[in-house]
């Protein structure tokens, strides 16, 4: 069954490459660093605008669960009892708001670096470093969170985020 659409798809895989592309980027290369996070800015902000306007799984209200919802999927996670959703699970659905806000925290920050203003400012500098590794971390819980999903309900999520599609949805299964 169709999952995600070609511009979250794209947007996803975008992001990946640009944030990694910044990364390497950043203490050789400055051009290429800003040149790139400009680009992962506006990729960000084309997946916060899709996020209320998209398909069906790559609106924000179809994924993204209250705090007591999500705690009881967490703890059904802990005792390997989570149940399999089409989209976002609850946590994968704060993962993916905790990593566009950082993304775009760091732009943003990156983007003061260059002003007049902020030019040379130790304290920018210092958070643009600081939320850049916290969107490494990120990075590493999301990547454990995918491979724990794929390996626990058998299904290949980087798969799914290639192709769009998942296999049509089991006993269990929570749209």
């Amino acid at each position: 069954m169709k999952v995600w659409d070609p511009l979250v798809r794209g947007l996803h895989w975008g992001l990946v490459a640009g944030v990694a592309t910044a990364w390497l980027t950043s203490e050789v290369g400055v051009r290429w660093h800003e040149a790139v996070g400009y680009a992962v800015l506006a990729a960000v902000l084309a997946r916060v605008l899709w996020g209320f306007v998209g398909s069906r799984y790559a609106r924000f209200r179809q994924f993204v669960r209250g705090p007591r919802r999500t705690a009881r999927y967490a703890g059904l996670v802990m005792h390997g009892r989570e149940p399999r959703y089409i989209g976002h699970n609850p946590l994968g659905g704060w993962m993916v708001l905790a990593l566009l806000a950082c993304v775009l925290a760091v732009t943003l920050t990156g983007w003061l670096y260059t002003t007049d203003r902020y030019w040379g400012d130790d304290t920018v500098e210092a958070v643009h470093r600081v939320l850049a590794w916290s969107l490494l971390v990120l990075v590493a819980l999301h990547v454990g969170g995918v491979l724990h999903a794929s390996r626990r309900h058998r299904e290949s999520l980087v798969r799914a985020m290639l192709s769009g599609r998942k296999e049509d949805a089991r006993e269990g299964d929570v749209s």
